[in-house]
């Protein structure tokens, strides 16, 4: 599922009937979560977390951008923090399944319509930016909310999207796409804040200031000082003492956890706090965090103790939490740290206990049906495959396939994962076809545009369980893998994990031709159709070959 987050600053953050009012606009647009909202009075200024659906996070990112116009009146307000306008900053953030590419011209959008609708300048930043000097956010700021009458003459300055024209009320926003910014503390045994800023200098991208044996600063030719680089790029941070904890912690923001991710941060830290004869106690994390880094960090670990990490992402974060320290100072939740999880339905399939699946599967309620019945039948057989690999890595008498089992575990998780996304992704294409349906019909563009959503809509109901086809047989192979290196006290697994692979095949074929006839489309019709039958007679080759290998065995 494609998941963005969106950080909107607002020049507002003394007034609390404003803050609720764009509180309530992004509410109000269904497919989005508000995460959080971070008033400051100094500031004068409130930072908004929210994510979701793309296309949703847009629509909430305008009505709030909406909202601050019709409310906050820039040429009165005052505040301690850089602005420009009543939305002072916008930007999109890639989550899941979102490349930083489709940030950028969803900030596009988002801007031309901003501008074009409400009348506001708007300048792209980031990795948005139009130009190079762009990029950087406090170059577009530069001389704030009073700088913009003259910029308004200076053709430099024409906005991306809106009128090249000083609007007094609400002033100019700034619209961009950048990396998750996660805050992260490092927390240590000592309260010598010296010790923590030190280490924060060595780490920090920006560096620490040469020094000669005697500890005074070196110069170069100019008479500048010479700046030592520090080890991680994407990487700010300071040291500082903190009362409520009694200790120094080293803070820290990562600008782009994919090239610096905290793990590798606090491994350094471990060591040169060792060095200076001092130990990391744990770590903190300020705010949310995506899944991605604390899964990668999870895998590392279990990797240095040469652990498998074909288990389920919750015990790979488990182990992330437990080697960080990231519970010391207090409880880690996943379902409120993890950004997917904290913004996850709650009605899904995929969170139905067992029983209650079967129970609503009863029902007379069209659906779920054999669709997601499909794709937990390729959930199992992935699930099945990996308990095999895990029960064979490490054993005695399977050392030689050790390392081989050590990559197919995680193939069976990825399949196991992937496969349980399709079922709730079956019945929302089920749902929609209906509503698609229901659409009225009474004149010639009703009609028109009734037909085009039935065959959108069908051809999505034809896709989900094309999609389970695919992993059945990626299921499958490897059903087969593991059934010829795995332990053989589970080669029943295998061979089970091998039939229900068959099962969801052979279901979401029989679902792909109840829904082929509705489609007008005879391209993609026959297309589909060659392909699900050339998919069915894939898995039914490898998992026939490991019946009947698992039925020699088995019965000697």
């Amino acid at each position: 599922m494609k998941l963005m987050e969106c950080v909107p600053n607002f020049s507002e953050g003394k007034d609390s009937s404003i803050i609720d009012a764009i509180a309530g606009s992004i509410k109000s647009v269904k497919g989005v979560v508000l995460l959080d909202i971070d008033p400051g009075a100094d500031t004068n200024r409130t930072v908004f977390t929210l994510a979701g659906e793309p296309e949703a996070v847009v629509e909430a990112a305008f009505q709030a951008i909406k909202k601050a116009a019709e409310l906050i009146d820039m040429s009165k307000h005052k505040g301690a923090h850089p602005r420009m306008g009543a939305t002072d900053v916008c930007p999109f953030i890639p989550i899941s399944e979102m490349t930083m590419d489709e940030c950028v011209e969803y900030a596009k959008k988002l801007g031309k319509r901003v501008g074009e609708e409400l009348g506001i300048p708007v300048y792209l930043y980031e990795y948005a930016a139009t130009k190079d000097e762009w990029k950087n956010l406090s170059n577009i700021r530069s001389g704030e909310y009073e700088a913009l009458p003259e910029k308004a003459k200076d053709p430099y300055w024409k906005p991306d999207f809106g009128p090249h024209t000083f609007n007094a009320k609400s002033g100019a926003t700034a619209i961009g796409a950048r990396e998750f910014l996660i805050a992260y503390n490092i927390n240590l045994n000592t309260r010598d804040k010296k010790k923590a800023s030190e280490i924060a200098q060595i780490i920090r991208e920006s560096g620490r200031p040469a020094r000669d044996a005697n500890g005074k600063l070196l110069k170069d030719e100019s008479g500048n000082t010479i700046t030592i680089p520090g080890l991680f790029s994407h990487c700010k941070a300071v040291g500082w003492f903190i009362e409520s904890y009694d200790r120094a912690q080293i803070s820290i923001n990562l600008t782009n956890y994919k090239i610096t991710p905290p793990h590798l941060v606090l491994e350094k830290v471990r060591e040169l706090a060792s060095e200076m004869g001092i130990q990391v106690t744990g770590s903190e994390l300020v705010g949310l965090i995506p899944k991605s880094a604390l899964v990668e960090a999870g895998k590392f670990y279990l990797n240095r103790m040469n652990e498998s990490t074909g288990i389920p992402e919750k015990m790979i974060m488990q182990t992330a939490i437990q080697s960080m320290g990231l519970a010391e100072l207090a409880p880690f939740d996943l379902n409120k740290k993890v950004i997917e999880y904290a913004i996850a339905r709650k009605d899904l399939l995929v969170n139905l206990k067992v029983d209650a699946f079967c129970d609503l599967l009863s029902t007379d309620a069209p659906a779920p049906g054999g669709g997601s019945v499909a794709a937990l039948c390729s959930a199992i057989s992935g699930a099945l495959s990996a308990m095999v690999a895990n029960l064979t890595i490490g054993k005695k008498g399977y050392e030689k396939v050790t390392q081989e089992a050590m990559k197919l575990a995680p193939t069976g998780q990825d399949i196991k994962q992937k496969s349980l996304e399709i079922m709730d992704q079956d019945t929302a294409a089920f749902f929609a076809l209906m509503a698609a349906m229901r659409l009225p019909k009474k004149t010639e563009a009703d009609i028109n545009f009734r037909k085009a959503q039935i065959e959108k809509c069908t051809q999505e109901a034809i896709n989900a369980p094309l999609t389970t086809m695919q992993l059945a047989v990626s299921a499958a192979d490897l059903a087969l893998k593991i059934a010829k290196i795995g332990n053989t006290n589970a080669l029943s697994d295998a061979g089970v994990a091998a039939l229900t692979a068959f099962c969801a095949s052979q279901s979401a074929y029989y679902n792909i031709l109840i829904n082929i006839p509705g489609i007008t489309d005879e391209n993609f019709k026959q297309k589909t159709l060659a392909e699900a039958k050339e998919l069915w007679e894939q898995c039914k080759k490898i998992t026939d070959n490991i019946e009947k290998d698992v039925l020699e065995k088995l019965l000697g």
